[in-house]
């Protein structure tokens, strides 16, 4: 191999104003104004802090702090909970089409996932098929949290849910499981963005014990999660969790110990935990080989270019050798080897695949 890539695992792109169909906009779903300065849904609207939530800019933004490849995540904004069926299904059809030409013209810089709705649970095995065969597309995007169909709000690793791993196993999928929507159901006047700073990481801590206590890193061998913003809360809650199960094993009849799953090869988290004391205790549960590097971008609490924050892209990982809490050949296989072993797995064809293409 030429050279250790610098591969994000964990970034967004927008559709450009003229690029997101009209019924979008006319149902209040999801747009972006003309002016590029806000993306907006029913009775919400967000600043676009940054001009790389596009993609031209995107690309200038990679090229300027060298980052040869990005994995493209669906927006938060299109889960689709609380929609109507068939608005739903256009609006997650609209970004994993999307996302599918993104990674189609551009297969050197990215790699995209796609979002199905685990509430419809046939509907979202047809549009894995869709994505994976016809569309090439293999991270499966997931909510840490979804509205079933009555109504009731649900983690994704339910039980109802096994059709959509069976699949994601069979086709050797890496999957990400990230939080949004907590403000639905988490019952809290949403000010000083609670949601996004302490509920949407105990999302994760959420999603991960359950996908922990079902056993399911072993149940499907050939299914890679990765949990976003370094499933934060979930480090350091372990101790809990164990004393909890060995406490009360009549709450935990036929599930699987939470120590099963620490270090577990199939389980992954990005880097985006903001300080190294956070990365530290990442690295001490986990071990590196399963942490890798998600920015986030260009989301300002992603890992941007931030005078208030003297931060920049990678800013963590440099931090993290300059305090030797990572060597330099953690920190390339954090970068590089680790996102790729999350993409593909074991199968070092694809691996050598995508990084033909980056290279050229």
């Amino acid at each position: 191999m030429k050279r250790k890539l610098r591969i994000n695992g964990h970034s967004h792109l927008l559709p450009y104003p003229h690029e997101i169909p009209d019924f979008m906009k006319k149902k209040e779903i999801f747009w972006v104004d003309d002016d590029k300065k806000f993306m907006l849904q029913k009775g919400w609207k967000r600043p676009v802090t940054d001009s790389s939530f596009f993609l031209n800019e995107k690309l200038e933004w990679m090229e300027r702090y060298n980052i040869d490849h990005a994995v493209v995540l669906n927006l938060s904004q299109l889960y689709g909970n609380g929609l109507r069926v068939e608005e739903m299904k256009q609006a997650l059809r609209f970004q994993n089409d999307f996302n599918a030409r993104v990674q189609h013209n551009h297969p050197d810089k990215f790699t995209c996932g796609f979002v199905v709705h685990p509430g419809f649970v046939r509907g979202a095995l047809w549009e894995i098929e869709r994505c994976v065969e016809e569309l090439d597309l293999k991270l499966l995007c997931l909510p840490t949290h979804y509205m079933d169909s009555i109504g009731t709000w649900r983690c994704i690793f339910d039980e109802e849910n096994e059709p959509i791993f069976e699949l994601a196993d069979k086709y050797n999928l890496a999957v990400e499981v990230h939080p949004y929507d907590g403000e639905k159901f988490i019952k809290l006047e949403n000010t000083s963005w609670r949601f996004h700073l302490i509920w949407m990481l105990a999302q994760c801590a959420d999603a991960y014990h359950f996908l922990t206590l079902n056993g399911y890193p072993e149940k499907y061998k050939n299914m890679r999660v990765c949990f976003a913003h370094g499933g934060q809360l979930a480090q350091i809650n372990l101790g809990r969790r164990i004393q909890g199960f060995d406490g009360r094993p009549d709450l935990f009849e036929g599930k699987t110990h939470p120590r099963k799953s620490v270090g577990h090869k199939n389980i992954f988290f990005d880097t985006l935990v903001h300080d190294t004391r956070s990365l530290k205790l990442l690295l001490e549960n986990q071990k590196s080989s399963q942490i890798l590097t998600g920015l986030d971008d260009p989301y300002p609490l992603g890992e941007m270019e931030s005078e208030p924050q003297s931060s920049y892209p990678g800013k963590i990982l440099d931090l993290a050798l300059d305090e030797q809490i990572i060597n330099t050949q953690e920190r390339d296989e954090i970068w590089h080897d680790n996102v790729l072993q999350w993409l593909f797995g074991d199968d070092e064809k694809r691996k050598q695949e995508l990084v033909n293409k980056i290279l050229g």
